[in-house]
């Protein structure tokens, strides 16, 4: 993790060279010029569990031509810190995928495969949603 200003931005690096860049919110010092840390966790459930929905519907002989998925995250005291208290996890998928099959993906993914849900169920309530071919 590097400084990139005087003020709260910050850029990560991971061990291939990737890179994420990070800032507070303005009212506590940053000018939002990147992700909000807190904001990384709800995308790495978003990340994890789409890797996973797609593998397992490959796996299951879908016919997956398109994901999206939206994270929501609600908040709520811990201390002088925040958590989430509650996430919910809404999948947009597209193609010739039988609804059971979607189901059976999605509930694997965020109940047995993907890491950062697994981590963050200890303090979240995780619930998803879906829409098959919007």
């Amino acid at each position: 993790m590097s400084r990139l200003d005087d003020y709260m931005k910050f850029e990560a690096v991971n061990e291939t060279g990737n890179t994420l860049v990070m800032d507070a919110s303005p009212n506590i010092g940053g000018k939002g010029e990147g992700v909000r840390p807190m904001e990384t966790l709800l995308m790495g459930v978003a990340g994890c569990s789409s890797i996973d929905v797609v593998m397992i519907l490959k796996k299951m002989r879908q016919d997956l031509s398109d994901i999206k998925v939206q994270v929501d995250g609600y908040k709520e005291k811990n201390g002088e810190a925040t958590k989430y208290s509650r996430i919910h996890v809404h999948f947009k998928i597209w193609g010739e995928v039988k609804e059971k099959k979607l189901q059976e993906a999605i509930q694997m993914s965020l109940e047995k495969y993907c890491s950062v849900s697994k981590i963050l169920e200890a303090s979240a309530d995780i619930t998803s949603s879906y829409e098959l071919n919007p």
